[in-house]
């Protein structure tokens, strides 16, 4: 009996699925792939269920003789260890950033003279609404405030993005690329103090209070998924960061930053140029164990960041106070440095890895941004954020089509470098 395989990554069973199992139906055997978490999360979005629900789901459908999983988002470990006769897919992936799959499917069945088959995918009233409702469970608090933890256990490193508006927020969301035969996207977003500060026209020294930026968090929380990792600054007053901490854990996001400053807030990357106070290891550590006491959840993530290497305090200071605010309950540690060069980012990353195993590690390669993602998890890195890179490429490109538009006194020699005004409403989901 011939064999016939198809993939599914969804949580959700319509009748866009049931057609193409009815469809592989009539050439043989039906064997259902269940796209693996991690592979899911790079190809596609975070599944709303676990992989052992799903595969439970796939099996109970009629017409489907076998489940497995598969783990390559590329196909080849299901055709290496298959060979299926046939490949039934539906035709939305033969443009975007998809092709590239099913290009290397193409290839690989060609090999030993199997068969993909394009099947029409199915658009509706009702598959709309189901992938609206299925977008919806995803962005609840309860679901996404947990998923920060489950991606730092899925994958190699959570690639982050900084977002400050709903439509950067849509921007982080659903930007997909092929690259070497690969899709990739980001995991997370990064609400920044310093963006968030700077689209508002203030200074970045606390000046936005925290129900503005609340606001903000709910603009980008409204039209995404993905989970958010909020700039805490200082964290301010121990006896108004336990108040953030329970805001921000109703709210649905997954984890503050907080440093290891006080008194009016300068930006790191100033380092030793302006003045800035350290805080001691006893009143950070006591904000940490302060806001760990306010949470009510498991969820929500405290990451401590320390600003030794910035402020020339050495190695030794840092790894210290490493221990001991994860001591004091810290979820995680960020290390930041205002250096081009990596290397004393790699080697607290290795001593403090000599020590302790678990404790997520957290970098921002603002100014050492040469290091790559692979580089950083050889060296026990959990996650990246790219802190500011969105606000900082608007700006020029702002300012540059301002100036023109003055300067010829119409629109027209602005117009071949602008996205089409109906290309951004694309990115905008109606209900």
């Amino acid at each position: 009996m011939k064999k016939v395989y198809t993939c599914f990554c969804t949580d959700v069973i319509h009748e866009g699925h049931l057609n193409i199992i009815k469809e592989a139906g009539k050439y043989g055997k039906v064997i259902i792939g269940a796209l693996s978490d991690p592979a899911s999360i790079r190809y596609n979005r975070f599944p709303s269920v676990s992989q052992e629900e799903r595969i439970k789901l796939y099996k109970s459908i009629e017409g489907v003789d076998e489940v497995v999983i598969q783990d390559n988002m590329m196909y080849d470990d299901v055709i290496e260890r298959i060979k299926p006769d046939y490949i039934l897919h539906g035709d939305n992936w033969i443009t975007g950033p998809e092709r590239a799959i099913r290009s290397h499917v193409k290839s690989l069945l060609k090999e030993y003279g199997g068969e993909l088959i394009d099947v029409p995918y199915t658009y509706n009233d009702k598959v709309r609404k189901i992938d609206i409702l299925l977008r919806e469970k995803l962005a609840m608090p309860e679901y996404r405030r947990k998923r920060l933890r489950q991606l730092i256990k899925m994958t190699p490193i959570v690639k982050t993005m900084e977002a400050h508006s709903g439509l950067t927020g849509l921007i982080v969301e659903k930007t997909v690329v092929e690259h070497d035969g690969k899709l990739d996207q980001f995991d997370a977003m990064w609400i920044s103090s310093l963006c968030d500060s700077t689209a508002k026209g203030k200074p970045d020294i606390e000046l936005v209070d925290m129900s503005s930026r609340f606001r903000t968090i709910d603009d980008i929380m409204e039209v995404t998924t993905k989970p958010i990792i909020f700039d805490g600054d200082t964290g301010g007053l121990t006896e108004h960061f336990v108040y953030t901490v329970r805001s921000l854990e109703r709210m649905g996001v997954s984890a503050i930053i907080i440093e290891d400053k006080k008194g009016l807030k300068k930006n790191s990357l100033f380092g030793t140029e302006v003045k800035q106070t350290q805080a001691t290891i006893e009143e950070m550590c006591d904000k940490i164990s302060s806001g760990k006491a306010a949470q009510l959840t498991k969820d929500f993530m405290i990451i401590a960041r320390i600003e030794s290497l910035i402020l020339e305090k050495g190695m030794d200071d840092a790894l210290k106070r490493a221990a001991a605010y994860v001591g004091a309950g810290a979820d995680g540690i960020m290390i930041h440095s205002r250096k081009k060069d990596p290397a004393e980012i790699i080697d607290f990353c290795d001593n403090f890895r000599e020590t302790d195993k678990e404790t997520p590690i957290v970098v921002v390669p603002t100014s050492f941004n040469t290091i790559t993602e692979e580089e950083l998890i050889n060296h026990g890195v959990n996650i990246v954020i790219y802190a500011n890179q969105l606000t900082r490429s608007a700006f020029p490109a702002m300012q540059k089509t301002a100036e023109d538009i003055l300067k010829y006194h119409r629109a027209k020699e602005v117009d071949d470098r602008l996205m089409p005004i109906n290309e951004i409403i694309t990115l905008i989901d109606e209900l």
